[in-house]
């Protein structure tokens, strides 16, 4: 019935695993999980015991073959018709998790994301900019998601049909930077493969600094820029593309991409505080943008 498969790198995922092996031994179903570590060098013994569970299996990779290789090698791996695909560094928000995604599991016509959520507090303040950007950007209800449910898709808690994924997989010619959720999603849309939101969160517990999220930031744009060049996806599908399209026929991106430049460090200062300015980060992801479609 039912593949769980939890990609991981240096990170501890037997409590989550453990939590979902309970889930699924309540709920009576066929059903396996599978974790692979991309050849991390950190959890190896704590993610050993995964092995002693029943209907779970843990192993890792000699090299390490990137985030889009590696969900397509748990998906050839799997062995039932349905797929649950997990990031590691999550935890189900309610001992109901799986039980609320089995009554989908009868339509195998849709794609169906549950959603993801975040702590109420903010736990470490050098991880305030990951926090508060998730809380209000990825945070959002399955109501306001199915306005928009292919650009609202995230690939760390979703349910799909091993048929869908023969059809739609992972690219794995993409530079391991960003962004593979994207191109993911508009694969699906260009195939008409319908994506269901619901409201089955799990809780990001994983979060980056400040520093890393915002080298992530970066990363992220530069793998847009590249998605559009080599026209993996419509400039028009993503907000920040769409708005570069904008200000070009404006011409006034120079202008952003002098402002990068001139308040790159004074913006990464204030996003670094305990209350980062969300607008002024949008600014400096469309700034950064402007500047390397300047450069190419």
């Amino acid at each position: 019935m039912l593949s769980i498969l939890i990609p991981t790198y240096n990170y501890n995922v037997y409590p989550l695993v453990l939590e979902l092996h309970k889930q699924c031994l309540a709920c009576r179903i066929d059903f396996e999980i599978i974790v692979i570590d991309d050849a991390g060098k950190f959890f190896y013994e704590e993610n050993q015991a995964i092995n002693e569970l029943v209907n779970c299996q843990f192993s890792t990779n000699n090299q390490n073959i990137g985030r889009s290789k590696m969900r397509n090698l748990l998906g050839q791996q799997a062995k039932f018709q349905w797929l649950l695909f997990l990031d590691a560094d999550t935890i189900p928000l309610n001992e109901n998790f799986i039980a609320n995604y089995l009554p989908y599991i009868a339509n195998e016509q849709q794609v169906v994301y549950g959603g993801i959520t975040y702590s109420e507090k903010l736990i470490n303040k050098n991880c305030s900019l990951r926090w508060f950007y998730g809380k209000e950007r990825e945070a959002i209800g399955a109501k306001k998601r199915n306005l928009n449910p292919y650009i609202s898709f995230l690939t760390l808690n979703f349910l799909i049909p091993k048929a869908f994924f023969n059809i739609v997989s992972f690219n794995e010619n993409i530079p391991n930077l960003r962004h593979e959720d994207t191109l993911f999603s508009f694969e699906l849309l260009k195939k008409k493969i319908p994506i269901l939101h619901i409201d089955n969160q799990i809780v990001h517990l994983g979060l980056d600094t400040n520093e890393v999220f915002l080298n992530k930031t970066k990363q992220s744009v530069v793998a847009l820029k590249n998605l559009v060049d080599k026209k993996l996806i419509n400039s028009e599908y993503v907000r920040l593309s769409k708005i570069f399209s904008k200000l070009e026929q404006l011409k006034c991106t120079a202008i952003f991409a002098k402002l990068f430049s001139i308040f790159q460090s004074k913006m990464e200062k204030q996003f670094c505080s305990n209350t980062p300015n969300l607008l002024l980060f949008d600014f400096y992801r469309l700034s950064y943008y402007c500047k390397l479609r300047l450069n190419k």
